[in-house]
Protein backbone atom coordinates (compact mmCIF):
# COMPACT_ATOMS: atom_id res chain seq x y z
CA UNK A 1 0.00 0.00 0.00
CA UNK A 2 1.21 3.74 -0.52
CA UNK A 3 2.28 5.19 2.29
CA UNK A 4 0.10 8.82 2.21
CA UNK A 5 2.52 10.26 5.12
CA UNK A 6 5.02 12.06 2.82
CA UNK A 7 3.20 14.30 0.79
CA UNK A 8 3.57 17.99 -0.96
CA UNK A 9 3.42 21.12 1.33
CA UNK A 10 2.49 24.37 0.47
CA UNK A 11 5.93 25.38 2.07
CA UNK A 12 7.33 22.38 -0.04
CA UNK A 13 5.63 24.11 -3.07
CA UNK A 14 6.77 27.36 -2.20
CA UNK A 15 10.77 26.27 -1.88
CA UNK A 16 10.30 24.41 -5.30
CA UNK A 17 9.18 27.71 -6.83
CA UNK A 18 11.62 29.76 -5.64
CA UNK A 19 14.09 27.51 -6.66
CA UNK A 20 12.57 27.41 -10.43
CA UNK A 21 12.17 31.07 -10.55
CA UNK A 22 16.46 31.82 -9.06
CA UNK A 23 17.96 28.85 -11.14
CA UNK A 24 15.67 27.97 -14.48
CA UNK A 25 16.44 25.16 -16.21
CA UNK A 26 17.04 24.20 -19.98
CA UNK A 27 14.56 21.13 -19.65
CA UNK A 28 11.94 23.10 -17.97
CA UNK A 29 9.55 24.69 -21.21
CA UNK A 30 7.21 26.39 -18.14
CA UNK A 31 5.80 26.35 -14.73
CA UNK A 32 3.28 27.90 -12.65
CA UNK A 33 1.84 27.45 -9.02
CA UNK A 34 -2.15 27.50 -9.25
CA UNK A 35 -5.06 27.97 -6.18
CA UNK A 36 -8.16 26.24 -6.60
CA UNK A 37 -10.75 27.09 -4.53
CA UNK A 38 -12.68 24.13 -3.56
CA UNK A 39 -16.03 26.12 -4.31
CA UNK A 40 -15.35 26.59 -7.33
CA UNK A 41 -17.24 24.18 -10.06
CA UNK A 42 -14.42 22.63 -13.03
CA UNK A 43 -12.81 23.78 -15.16
CA UNK A 44 -9.98 26.61 -14.08
CA UNK A 45 -7.70 27.46 -17.08
CA UNK A 46 -3.58 26.52 -15.70
CA UNK A 47 -2.55 29.26 -17.95
CA UNK A 48 -0.08 26.63 -19.21
CA UNK A 49 -0.16 24.85 -22.20
CA UNK A 50 1.07 21.50 -24.23
CA UNK A 51 1.75 19.79 -27.72
CA UNK A 52 0.57 16.23 -28.01
CA UNK A 53 3.14 14.19 -26.46
CA UNK A 54 4.96 16.50 -24.14
CA UNK A 55 5.57 15.51 -20.80
CA UNK A 56 4.31 17.60 -17.31
CA UNK A 57 4.33 16.98 -13.46
CA UNK A 58 2.36 18.05 -10.84
CA UNK A 59 2.37 18.78 -7.18
CA UNK A 60 -0.58 19.26 -4.76
CA UNK A 61 -1.90 19.86 -1.47
CA UNK A 62 -4.58 20.78 0.33
CA UNK A 63 -7.87 19.49 1.19
CA UNK A 64 -11.91 20.15 0.58
CA UNK A 65 -14.22 20.14 3.78
CA UNK A 66 -18.36 20.16 3.34
CA UNK A 67 -19.34 22.92 4.80
CA UNK A 68 -22.08 21.50 6.86
CA UNK A 69 -19.70 18.27 8.18
CA UNK A 70 -16.21 19.77 8.83
CA UNK A 71 -14.94 16.54 9.56
CA UNK A 72 -15.65 15.11 6.01
CA UNK A 73 -12.76 16.08 3.85
CA UNK A 74 -11.28 15.63 0.61
CA UNK A 75 -7.21 15.53 0.13
CA UNK A 76 -6.05 17.49 -2.97
CA UNK A 77 -4.44 13.93 -3.95
CA UNK A 78 -8.27 12.50 -4.64
CA UNK A 79 -9.76 15.70 -5.87
CA UNK A 80 -6.87 17.22 -8.06
CA UNK A 81 -8.32 16.30 -11.82
CA UNK A 82 -6.80 17.44 -15.17
CA UNK A 83 -7.28 17.37 -18.64
CA UNK A 84 -5.51 18.89 -21.68
CA UNK A 85 -7.08 20.29 -24.63
CA UNK A 86 -10.34 19.30 -23.75
CA UNK A 87 -9.54 15.77 -23.70
CA UNK A 88 -10.14 12.41 -20.95
CA UNK A 89 -10.04 13.80 -17.56
CA UNK A 90 -7.45 12.14 -15.61
CA UNK A 91 -5.93 12.50 -11.35
CA UNK A 92 -2.90 11.23 -10.13
CA UNK A 93 -2.64 8.78 -7.25
CA UNK A 94 -0.46 10.65 -5.12
CA UNK A 95 0.10 13.86 -4.51
CA UNK A 96 2.13 14.18 -7.54
CA UNK A 97 1.88 13.02 -10.86
CA UNK A 98 3.25 13.22 -14.03
CA UNK A 99 1.65 12.93 -17.79
CA UNK A 100 2.34 13.05 -21.39
CA UNK A 101 -0.14 15.11 -23.41
CA UNK A 102 -2.06 12.70 -25.45
CA UNK A 103 -2.95 16.03 -27.69
CA UNK A 104 -2.25 19.88 -27.85
CA UNK A 105 -4.09 22.33 -25.43
CA UNK A 106 -4.37 24.47 -22.32
CA UNK A 107 -3.90 22.78 -19.09
CA UNK A 108 -7.26 22.71 -17.07
CA UNK A 109 -7.47 21.68 -13.50
CA UNK A 110 -11.07 21.06 -11.53
CA UNK A 111 -11.49 20.32 -7.95
CA UNK A 112 -13.71 17.12 -7.84
CA UNK A 113 -15.98 16.54 -4.70
CA UNK A 114 -19.11 16.89 -4.70
CA UNK A 115 -19.42 16.36 -8.95
CA UNK A 116 -19.36 12.89 -10.50
CA UNK A 117 -18.25 13.27 -13.90
CA UNK A 118 -21.32 12.29 -16.49
CA UNK A 119 -18.18 11.60 -19.31
CA UNK A 120 -15.08 10.75 -19.95
CA UNK A 121 -14.16 14.50 -21.52
CA UNK A 122 -15.65 16.20 -17.72
CA UNK A 123 -18.85 17.10 -18.17
CA UNK A 124 -20.40 17.36 -14.53
CA UNK A 125 -23.54 15.74 -12.97
CA UNK A 126 -23.74 18.52 -10.44
CA UNK A 127 -24.46 21.84 -11.25
CA UNK A 128 -22.07 24.65 -10.67
CA UNK A 129 -23.99 25.83 -7.39
CA UNK A 130 -23.45 22.28 -5.84
CA UNK A 131 -19.86 23.65 -5.34
CA UNK A 132 -21.50 25.98 -2.69
CA UNK A 133 -21.63 22.81 -0.44
CA UNK A 134 -18.05 22.66 0.03
CA UNK A 135 -14.76 24.80 0.98
CA UNK A 136 -11.03 24.74 0.93
CA UNK A 137 -8.32 25.18 -0.99
CA UNK A 138 -6.04 23.13 -3.32
CA UNK A 139 -2.85 24.20 -3.94
CA UNK A 140 -0.62 22.91 -7.15
CA UNK A 141 2.92 23.47 -8.74
CA UNK A 142 2.62 22.56 -12.41
CA UNK A 143 5.65 21.60 -14.74
CA UNK A 144 5.78 21.58 -18.15
CA UNK A 145 9.10 19.94 -19.20
CA UNK A 146 10.83 21.30 -22.79
CA UNK A 147 10.01 19.51 -26.23
CA UNK A 148 11.85 15.50 -26.07
CA UNK A 149 12.26 15.69 -22.26
CA UNK A 150 10.30 13.11 -20.50
CA UNK A 151 9.26 13.43 -16.90
CA UNK A 152 11.84 11.24 -15.22
CA UNK A 153 15.07 13.15 -17.47
CA UNK A 154 13.48 16.62 -15.74
CA UNK A 155 12.72 15.45 -12.40
CA UNK A 156 16.56 14.01 -12.36
CA UNK A 157 17.50 17.29 -13.11
CA UNK A 158 15.18 19.29 -10.88
CA UNK A 159 16.09 16.87 -7.91
CA UNK A 160 19.85 17.86 -8.11
CA UNK A 161 19.19 21.62 -6.36
CA UNK A 162 15.81 20.96 -4.88
CA UNK A 163 15.68 21.40 -1.64
CA UNK A 164 11.52 21.13 -0.88
CA UNK A 165 11.79 17.09 -2.33
CA UNK A 166 9.05 17.04 -4.05
CA UNK A 167 11.20 15.90 -7.42
CA UNK A 168 12.39 12.83 -5.30
CA UNK A 169 8.80 12.31 -4.35
CA UNK A 170 7.75 11.61 -7.98
CA UNK A 171 10.72 10.26 -8.72
CA UNK A 172 10.18 7.58 -6.13
CA UNK A 173 6.21 7.27 -7.16
CA UNK A 174 7.17 6.97 -10.66
CA UNK A 175 9.97 3.75 -9.22
CA UNK A 176 7.25 2.33 -7.81
CA UNK A 177 3.86 2.16 -10.56
CA UNK A 178 1.42 -0.32 -8.96
CA UNK A 179 0.57 -3.24 -10.75
CA UNK A 180 -3.25 -3.33 -11.25
CA UNK A 181 -4.34 -7.47 -11.59
CA UNK A 182 -4.75 -8.36 -14.22
CA UNK A 183 -8.29 -8.61 -16.04
CA UNK A 184 -9.63 -5.89 -13.90
CA UNK A 185 -9.95 -2.11 -14.09
CA UNK A 186 -10.76 0.96 -12.10
CA UNK A 187 -13.78 2.64 -12.15
CA UNK A 188 -12.88 5.80 -14.46
CA UNK A 189 -14.87 8.58 -13.13
CA UNK A 190 -13.92 7.62 -9.18
CA UNK A 191 -10.45 7.31 -10.96
CA UNK A 192 -7.52 4.97 -10.54
CA UNK A 193 -5.56 4.04 -6.98
CA UNK A 194 -3.03 2.14 -5.86
CA UNK A 195 -5.13 -0.57 -3.62
CA UNK A 196 -5.61 -3.63 -5.40
CA UNK A 197 -2.40 -5.63 -6.30
CA UNK A 198 -2.38 -9.37 -7.67
CA UNK A 199 -1.32 -11.81 -4.89
CA UNK A 200 -0.23 -15.46 -5.02
CA UNK A 201 -0.99 -17.54 -2.01
CA UNK A 202 0.16 -21.21 -1.79
CA UNK A 203 -0.53 -21.33 -5.01
CA UNK A 204 -3.97 -19.79 -5.51
CA UNK A 205 -4.79 -16.38 -7.18
CA UNK A 206 -5.68 -13.54 -4.88
CA UNK A 207 -6.47 -9.81 -5.10
CA UNK A 208 -4.54 -8.08 -1.88
CA UNK A 209 -6.51 -4.80 -0.90
CA UNK A 210 -4.74 -2.16 1.45
CA UNK A 211 -6.39 1.12 1.78
CA UNK A 212 -5.45 4.21 3.96
CA UNK A 213 -7.97 7.41 3.54
CA UNK A 214 -8.99 6.52 0.01
CA UNK A 215 -11.39 5.20 -2.17
CA UNK A 216 -11.25 3.54 -5.04
CA UNK A 217 -13.44 0.95 -6.96
CA UNK A 218 -11.95 -2.12 -9.38
CA UNK A 219 -13.99 -3.80 -11.78
CA UNK A 220 -14.21 -6.81 -14.06
CA UNK A 221 -16.26 -8.05 -16.57
CA UNK A 222 -18.73 -10.85 -15.42
CA UNK A 223 -21.61 -10.54 -18.36
CA UNK A 224 -23.94 -13.10 -17.50
CA UNK A 225 -28.47 -13.30 -17.67
CA UNK A 226 -29.87 -12.94 -14.27
CA UNK A 227 -31.54 -16.03 -13.76
CA UNK A 228 -32.81 -17.48 -11.04
CA UNK A 229 -30.17 -19.45 -9.92
CA UNK A 230 -27.44 -17.15 -10.25
CA UNK A 231 -25.07 -17.04 -7.75
CA UNK A 232 -21.83 -14.95 -6.50
CA UNK A 233 -19.25 -17.27 -5.05
CA UNK A 234 -15.84 -15.58 -3.39
CA UNK A 235 -14.01 -16.50 -1.00
CA UNK A 236 -11.94 -13.46 1.38
CA UNK A 237 -9.81 -13.26 4.92
CA UNK A 238 -10.34 -9.48 6.14
CA UNK A 239 -7.21 -8.46 8.42
CA UNK A 240 -8.79 -4.96 9.25
CA UNK A 241 -11.73 -3.02 8.94
CA UNK A 242 -11.76 1.13 7.71
CA UNK A 243 -14.47 1.74 10.33
CA UNK A 244 -14.63 1.97 14.05
CA UNK A 245 -18.62 3.06 13.55
CA UNK A 246 -21.68 1.79 11.54
CA UNK A 247 -20.64 2.60 8.41
CA UNK A 248 -24.41 3.67 7.22
CA UNK A 249 -24.16 7.45 7.79
CA UNK A 250 -22.14 9.70 5.37
CA UNK A 251 -19.06 10.61 7.73
CA UNK A 252 -18.66 7.47 8.71
CA UNK A 253 -18.86 5.17 4.99
CA UNK A 254 -15.55 3.41 5.13
CA UNK A 255 -15.69 -0.37 4.09
CA UNK A 256 -14.60 -3.26 2.30
CA UNK A 257 -16.98 -5.62 -0.41
CA UNK A 258 -17.36 -7.29 -3.11
CA UNK A 259 -20.72 -6.00 -5.69
CA UNK A 260 -22.48 -7.16 -8.31
CA UNK A 261 -23.51 -4.64 -11.07
CA UNK A 262 -26.66 -4.73 -13.39
CA UNK A 263 -27.58 -3.26 -16.81
CA UNK A 264 -30.10 -0.72 -15.20
CA UNK A 265 -27.74 0.39 -13.99
CA UNK A 266 -28.45 -0.27 -10.28
CA UNK A 267 -25.40 -2.55 -8.19
CA UNK A 268 -25.52 -4.17 -5.05
CA UNK A 269 -23.00 -4.39 -2.97
CA UNK A 270 -22.04 -7.12 -0.22
CA UNK A 271 -20.27 -5.67 2.84
CA UNK A 272 -18.26 -6.51 5.97
CA UNK A 273 -19.98 -4.15 8.63
CA UNK A 274 -17.82 -3.32 11.85
CA UNK A 275 -21.03 -3.23 14.16
CA UNK A 276 -24.12 -3.67 11.74
CA UNK A 277 -25.75 -6.98 11.92
CA UNK A 278 -26.01 -9.28 9.11
CA UNK A 279 -29.19 -9.02 7.25
CA UNK A 280 -28.68 -5.04 7.43
CA UNK A 281 -29.74 -3.38 3.98
CA UNK A 282 -29.54 0.32 3.38
CA UNK A 283 -29.10 2.22 0.50
CA UNK A 284 -25.71 4.30 -0.01
CA UNK A 285 -25.61 7.64 2.33
CA UNK A 286 -23.24 9.59 -0.55
CA UNK A 287 -25.26 11.71 -2.84
CA UNK A 288 -25.33 10.40 -6.19
CA UNK A 289 -24.65 6.94 -4.71
CA UNK A 290 -27.88 7.00 -3.42
CA UNK A 291 -29.57 6.62 -6.47
CA UNK A 292 -27.94 3.39 -7.93
CA UNK A 293 -26.01 1.63 -5.16
CA UNK A 294 -27.49 -1.05 -2.14
CA UNK A 295 -25.42 -2.79 0.53
CA UNK A 296 -25.82 -5.68 1.96
CA UNK A 297 -24.28 -6.80 5.57
CA UNK A 298 -22.64 -10.23 4.84
CA UNK A 299 -20.44 -10.22 8.22
CA UNK A 300 -20.51 -8.05 11.30
CA UNK A 301 -17.56 -7.53 14.17
CA UNK A 302 -14.31 -8.32 14.25
CA UNK A 303 -14.35 -12.23 15.74
CA UNK A 304 -13.54 -13.74 12.36
CA UNK A 305 -10.85 -11.10 11.29
CA UNK A 306 -7.63 -12.94 9.88
CA UNK A 307 -9.26 -16.06 9.05
CA UNK A 308 -10.21 -17.47 5.48
CA UNK A 309 -13.84 -17.43 4.75
CA UNK A 310 -16.32 -18.39 2.10
CA UNK A 311 -19.63 -16.81 0.69
CA UNK A 312 -22.01 -17.35 -1.65
CA UNK A 313 -25.21 -15.18 -2.43
CA UNK A 314 -28.59 -16.34 -4.76
CA UNK A 315 -28.08 -12.19 -6.28
CA UNK A 316 -31.23 -13.07 -7.93
CA UNK A 317 -33.44 -13.86 -4.53
CA UNK A 318 -31.09 -10.87 -2.64
CA UNK A 319 -31.84 -8.11 -5.91
CA UNK A 320 -36.01 -9.42 -5.42
CA UNK A 321 -35.61 -8.79 -1.63
CA UNK A 322 -33.39 -6.09 -1.12
CA UNK A 323 -33.38 -3.46 -4.21
CA UNK A 324 -36.92 -4.03 -5.79
CA UNK A 325 -39.13 -3.03 -2.97
CA UNK A 326 -37.58 0.32 -3.33
CA UNK A 327 -36.53 1.20 -6.42
CA UNK A 328 -38.75 2.49 -10.09
CA UNK A 329 -36.01 0.84 -12.20
CA UNK A 330 -36.90 -1.44 -14.74
CA UNK A 331 -35.94 -5.01 -13.82
CA UNK A 332 -32.46 -5.99 -14.71
CA UNK A 333 -31.93 -9.11 -16.96
CA UNK A 334 -27.88 -9.16 -17.04
CA UNK A 335 -25.01 -9.00 -14.50
CA UNK A 336 -22.69 -6.77 -16.36
CA UNK A 337 -19.11 -6.55 -13.75
CA UNK A 338 -18.13 -7.88 -10.46
CA UNK A 339 -16.47 -5.24 -8.19
CA UNK A 340 -14.03 -5.02 -5.60
CA UNK A 341 -14.70 -1.84 -3.27
CA UNK A 342 -12.70 -0.19 -0.48
CA UNK A 343 -13.14 3.26 1.16
CA UNK A 344 -10.95 4.56 3.87
CA UNK A 345 -11.42 8.45 2.72
CA UNK A 346 -14.06 9.69 5.85
CA UNK A 347 -12.42 8.38 8.83
CA UNK A 348 -9.31 8.54 7.32
CA UNK A 349 -8.66 5.09 8.90
CA UNK A 350 -6.71 1.71 7.25
CA UNK A 351 -8.43 -1.27 6.20
CA UNK A 352 -7.35 -4.38 4.33
CA UNK A 353 -8.30 -7.66 2.99
CA UNK A 354 -7.42 -10.59 0.24
CA UNK A 355 -10.13 -12.05 -1.72
CA UNK A 356 -9.69 -15.05 -3.94
CA UNK A 357 -12.12 -18.29 -5.63
CA UNK A 358 -14.77 -15.29 -7.43
CA UNK A 359 -17.32 -16.49 -9.48
CA UNK A 360 -20.54 -15.70 -10.87
CA UNK A 361 -22.58 -18.78 -12.02
CA UNK A 362 -25.93 -20.02 -12.93
CA UNK A 363 -27.64 -22.57 -15.46
CA UNK A 364 -26.73 -19.66 -18.37
CA UNK A 365 -23.46 -20.25 -17.97
CA UNK A 366 -20.19 -20.26 -14.78
CA UNK A 367 -17.83 -17.15 -14.91
CA UNK A 368 -14.69 -17.66 -13.09
CA UNK A 369 -12.77 -14.51 -12.19
CA UNK A 370 -9.14 -14.64 -11.44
Amino acid sequence: MQDHRSLPTAADMARCAEQLARQPLPEIASWRRVSIDSAQAPWLDSGLALAAGQQMSWFTCGATHLKAMPSISVPARFQLWARVGGGEVLRGTRGTHSLRAARSGTVELGSYFPGEWTSRHGDNAMPAEAYGLVEGNIEVLLIVWAAGIDAARGLAALAGGDASGLAALEQQRLAETPVTPPGWDYLWFLGPAETFSPHDEGGEHCIDCATRADAAILHHDAELPLLPDTRLRWRWRVDALPSTLAEDTLPTHDYLSIAVEFDNGLDLTYMWSVSLPVGTVFRCPLPNWDQRETHAVVRSGTRELGEWLAEERDVHADYQTMIAPTVTAPAPTRVLRVWLIAVSLFQKGEGACRFAAISLRNSGGTIDIP
